[in-house]
């Protein structure tokens, strides 16, 4: 069984992102909307949304996201949390409770920057990245019993599909950038790329029989660090009993 997803837009919205140097401006000429950054400075604020139960019961996330300021009446929003979800008939043996994958949910939202990742043992609160990034989909171990084939699933690691560096030397971090895939621990620390450091992944699909996240990313063949729709398409496994364990397949 396989299930397939992208991520979602909101067509209203400007573009994700932010600039990461002093002399960018945006492409909006009418009233150059920055999402809350002023031009001459690369600070801004940033907001929690919501504090995520994950199944590792002594490990607490909070999703950070940028705060946006409204042009027209100078109020300020944040993005909120959407979630993955599969609604489609599963056979017996499997309830996944509602999650795109069993053992983990995926959360996304409009400029999510950062993940904050709390230890209720230890006390001590860490930022998965060390400055703004511009976060894709963040998958963490499930708060739900989930079970896949009539055995339950349980994870230990969380996984975040993210734009974290201004490729492109654009000036900004933003979807034109390349889109990396990494690993972490339940302990917050991070492991490894999924996916090598030259793609940008775009796509996913689930393989349920052989517990298989497959990822489709393109390579940045010409260096440049954006993409090309001429530019050639791989298929990445990643083994999420054990995702240490990845290769390519296509």
């Amino acid at each position: 069984m396989f299930f397939t997803w992208k991520g979602c837009s909101k067509n209203k919205l400007e573009e994700k992102g932010f600039p990461v140097s002093n002399n960018q401006t945006t492409d909006n000429s009418e009233d150059e909307k920055v999402e809350g950054i002023s031009k001459d400075s690369l600070k801004f604020e940033t907001r929690p949304s919501s504090v995520l139960l994950t199944g590792v019961s002594n490990v607490r996330l909070t999703t950070v996201y940028k705060v946006n300021l409204n042009k027209r009446d100078g109020t300020t929003f944040i993005g909120s949390n959407n979630y993955l979800f599969n609604d489609t008939e599963l056979g017996q043996g499997n309830n996944w409770n509602g999650n795109l994958i069993p053992g983990l949910e995926g959360v996304y939202g409009y400029n999510l920057v950062n993940i904050s990742h709390f230890d209720l043992q230890s006390k001590i609160k860490k930022e998965l990245f060390d400055k703004p990034v511009l976060i894709k989909t963040l998958y963490y171990p499930s708060f739900s019993k989930d079970t896949l084939n009539s055995k339950i699933v349980k994870r230990n690691y969380i996984m975040i599909s993210v734009y974290n560096d201004d490729t492109n030397k654009d000036g900004f971090i933003n979807q034109k950038d390349l889109r990396r895939f990494y690993l972490f621990n339940s302990n917050g620390e991070r492991q490894n790329q999924l996916v090598p450091q030259n793609y940008s992944v775009f796509k996913s699909e689930y393989d349920s029989d052989n517990d298989l996240m497959f990822v489709f990313a393109r390579l940045d063949k010409n260096a440049n660090g954006q993409i090309e729709d001429n530019e050639p398409i791989n298929i990445f496994w990643v083994d999420l009993k054990d995702p240490t364990k990845t290769g390519q397949q296509y």
